[in-house]
C-alpha cells in the first residue's frame, strides 16, 4: 500500500506492448508530488529489466487521461496513462 508521500497510477499497455509484458493494465505507485511522462518511463523500464527498451519515452504514443501527452507532461497520483507502441508493417 502507497505511504502517504505517494498515490498510485493506472498504467494501460496496447498493442505489441501488452503482448511482451503480458498484461493489459498494472498499477504503479507515484510520488503525491507528482513526476513527468518520462520519469514513469524511466520508471518502468527500471520495473522491467529485460525489456526496458519497450519504454523510451520518445518511442511511445502517450495519454494521460485520454488526453495524447509529450514526455515532459505532467502526472500525478490517480491518473490513467495509456502506452502506445510504434506502429509497425504496411
Amino acid at each position: 500500500m502507497p505511504g502517504k508521500s505517494e498515490g498510485r497510477l493506472r498504467v494501460l499497455y496496447f498493442a505489441a506492448l501488452r503482448e511482451r509484458l503480458g498484461r493489459a493494465e498494472e498499477m504503479v505507485d507515484w510520488p503525491a508530488s507528482g513526476g513527468t511522462v518520462a520519469q514513469l518511463c524511466r520508471q518502468l523500464a527500471a520495473r522491467h529489466g529485460d525489456l526496458a527498451a519497450l519504454f523510451t519515452a520518445a518511442e511511445l504514443k502517450v495519454a494521460v487521461n485520454q488526453h495524447y501527452a509529450a514526455p515532459d507532461t505532467p502526472v500525478r497520483p490517480g491518473d490513467e496513462v495509456a502506452l502506445f507502441p510504434p506502429v509497425t508493417g504496411g
